[in-house]
């Protein structure tokens, strides 16, 4: 009598950590995606501000069309991207475009004196920013909940559960551009 005690002990014990394992999972996989959740608000912010800074450059950039119309292009493909990977990749080459056309600004001093340009390219750093906040608190939490899922006896569990615990991708630079440190010329 007492081994049937002992086999339901177990038995609830291990269905005990079971649900433990099982619910550790999902706390975490909620925060990845409201890590996520966060960097979307960013970037709708970050989409919202691009056709504004190109209206309001266009006029003085005859010049740089290409440049402009990179950034319009890479705008459109960040927001019909679908998916996390593709979402990933398409605000990548976004980044980059913004990143050549503020570089681009520098070179005429009309525009950098303009009102309106400087409140939307100020505007356009201070998303940049929380972008990038928002970036590194994904990745540390996609990070922890990689690792979460692929340690034993952890796996074990997520193997059970098909692809509900399917990793997580990663922000990462994939252009080398953006590994570069930015070139800055305080001369006056």
């Amino acid at each position: 009598m007492w081994i049937l005690w002992v086999i339901i002990a177990v038995v609830v014990i291990l269905l005990l950590w079971l649900i433990s394992v099982y619910n550790a999972l999902v706390r975490i996989r909620k925060r990845v995606d409201n890590a996520w959740a966060q960097i979307d608000v960013q970037l709708k912010r970050r989409h919202d501000l691009v056709p504004n800074l190109v209206s309001a450059v266009k006029g003085y950039m005859k010049f740089e069309q290409e440049t402009l119309d990179k950034v319009i292009k890479a705008r459109a493909a960040a927001v019909s991207a679908k998916g996390m990977d593709e979402r990933i990749q398409a605000e990548q080459e976004l980044g980059g475009g913004l990143g050549r056309l503020l570089a681009v600004v520098e070179n005429y001093p009309d525009l950098k004196a303009n009102q309106n340009v400087q409140q939307l390219m100020e505007e356009l750093t201070t998303t940049e920013n929380k972008i990038s906040y928002a970036r590194q608190f994904y990745n540390d939490t996609a990070t922890r909940f990689n690792t979460k899922i692929e340690v034993f006896p952890n796996n074990v569990v997520t193997g059970m559960f098909g692809g509900k615990f399917d990793s997580v991708p990663l922000f990462e630079i994939v252009e080398a551009s953006q590994r570069e440190a930015p070139k800055v010329d305080l001369s006056f």
